[in-house]
């Protein structure tokens, strides 16, 4: 199966969650926060949102830098996914 974003929608795949600090400090499961980074996995044509002109500004393979709670998560063939605004991607990371 394949996700298919409309209009301005994202859809994104978290990156992999630190399990150590820099110092070296094992995490146990419940103090890892959730990932902001994510791989954008595909992305919706833009158009016409409330009025407005919306040109998407990301590409599939970018990796991005989202807000904290922002999205809707989904789970596909055991993949899970999160599906976000364009306006709810903070950065491009390069």
């Amino acid at each position: 199966m394949k996700l298919v974003p409309l209009f301005d929608r994202i859809v994104l795949k978290q990156l992999v969650a630190e399990e150590t600090t820099k110092s070296g400090i094992v995490l146990p499961g419940q103090a890892k926060e959730k990932p902001q980074q994510a791989e954008v996995v595909a992305v919706g044509p833009g158009g016409v949102v409330d009025g407005k002109e919306i040109t998407m500004q990301v590409k599939t393979g970018d990796k991005v830098i989202y807000s904290k709670y922002a999205g809707s998560e989904v789970e596909v063939d055991e993949e899970k996914y999160v599906i976000v605004k364009q306006s709810d991607i903070l950065a491009v990371i390069e």
